[in-house]
């Protein structure tokens, strides 16, 4: 073992991180398909 394994600061689990990021990205992607969705009936 090296020496950041057997200090470890952080001990939440990854899969906390990776909900997070997937939400995150998630709800970014989908703003952005609403912002189009807008533009383009409004533009027609």
């Amino acid at each position: 073992m090296n020496q950041f394994e057997k200090n470890i600061n952080n001990k939440r689990h990854d899969i906390v991180d990776a909900g997070v990021g997937f939400i995150v990205s998630f709800v970014f992607f989908a703003t952005m398909f609403i912002i189009a969705t807008v533009i383009q009936v409004i533009g027609s």
